[in-house]
């Protein structure tokens, strides 16, 4: 029976798009429920992206591995201009300039640039000769590579994301074998200006953390958001109260129940089980990841396969750190469950360059094998 399969489709990651489309389908579910009992509009729309975006991976995955390498810089200018002309003509939506209309889409470039910001620092170590990198010409254009992108998404304005691209970057200088002295060092001067950093957030950005901090001090206000995602998921105990039985979401009380705060959707309706399933799913691809970039031998493709995996599981840390009242609320979405596009393609993209450095490595170590 199995000569009658297609040899490209034996050779297909089968196990990491059944582990991807499991989270996907189990995130459409949720989206379901959180309709209603509706398909649309959140749910049916989530499917076909998974599908499209599936498709997108599994392209990139076996494009020649040296074009992306050659084109990590040029796709960071691209996408920096696009931050700049965010700035000029992009669209505002609740207070923040973040979207280019596109006229069939609406294009979010910060959602891409968590991506090409790893890339473009992985790019500038790999070319950086080793012995530079304990010297200041392996730190400023990297800080810069950085801080770039980061201030013009914090101008919009948007914490979440620019956190999670500084967090993506720095990931990558520590990766490049950079001294533990500077991360130390910078940690120690990070902590002394948060004070001024503090001061100039913008106010609903000051009152999140501070709402962090004593969420009971305005449960009906800015504190909303947190405290009915606490009871979401308080509520659901270790087996939920049942799919399309959830109170907090069918009665409007979560607010964002479909993006941002989908695991207290979920939690509530299916429980400690439901979230215990989601974590280890989530273990199992950042897992794969991991052991992609500890397989390969060459400098950039394990700088990227690292930071990316890094990139993905810093959605997944700061969303359910942020539902649970563990972080500050920033709109960070959770993969393959929060609905959206660009976060999701974001995702996906990284998956498809991992599963590309992946396939390259095989090629690499089969050739050598052979050899």
């Amino acid at each position: 029976m199995s000569s009658l399969v297609p040899e490209p489709l034996k050779r297909l990651p089968w196990r990491l798009y059944g582990l991807l489309a499991t989270m996907a389908l189990f995130g459409c579910v949720v989206l379901y429920s959180a309709a209603g009992g509706h398909i649309l509009p959140w749910a049916g729309m989530q499917a076909a992206r998974f599908i499209v975006f599936c498709l997108m991976a599994e392209a990139i995955s076996r494009i020649p591995f040296r074009l992306i390498e050659q084109s990590a810089l040029p796709a960071y200018a691209v996408l920096l201009a696009a931050l700049v002309l965010v700035e000029l003509i992009g669209g505002v939506a609740g207070g923040s300039q973040r979207w280019i209309n596109l006229g069939f889409m609406q294009l979010q470039p910060s959602e891409f640039m968590k991506l090409a910001c790893v890339l473009a620092v992985a790019r500038f170590y790999a070319v950086l000769p080793v012995k530079q990198i304990r010297s200041w010409t392996a730190i400023w254009p990297a800080l810069a590579l950085i801080g770039v992108p980061v201030f013009l998404i914090m101008i919009q304005p948007d914490l979440g994301t620019s956190l999670m691209v500084t967090a993506g970057g720095v990931t990558v200088m520590f990766l490049a074998g950079l001294p533990m002295r500077l991360f130390l060092g910078a940690a120690g001067t990070m902590a002394a200006i948060v004070p001024i950093a503090f001061s100039m957030l913008h106010e609903y950005q000051r009152n999140r953390i501070l709402i962090f901090l004593d969420p009971e001090s305005d449960p009906l206000g800015a504190g909303y958001h947190i405290s009915q995602s606490k009871i979401a998921i308080g509520s659901g105990g270790i087996f939920g109260k049942g799919f399309l039985n959830g109170t907090q979401s069918h009665l409007d009380y979560l607010p964002e129940g479909h993006t941002d705060f989908v695991f207290a959707t979920m939690a509530e309706e299916w429980g400690v089980v439901g979230g215990v399933f989601l974590i280890i799913c989530f273990m199992l691809l950042l897992r794969w990841g991991m052991r992609v970039a500890m397989r390969t031998e060459a400098k950039f493709p394990r700088m990227v396969a690292a930071g990316l995996t890094m990139t993905i599981f810093f959605y997944i840390a700061i969303n359910m750190m942020m539902v649970m009242g563990l972080a500050p609320v920033v709109g960070i979405p959770l993969p393959f469950m929060s609905y959206g596009g660009s976060s999701m393609m974001t995702i996906m993209l990284c998956v498809g360059i991992i599963l590309n450095i992946d396939r390259e490595s095989a090629r690499r170590s089969a050739a050598s094998g052979w050899r």
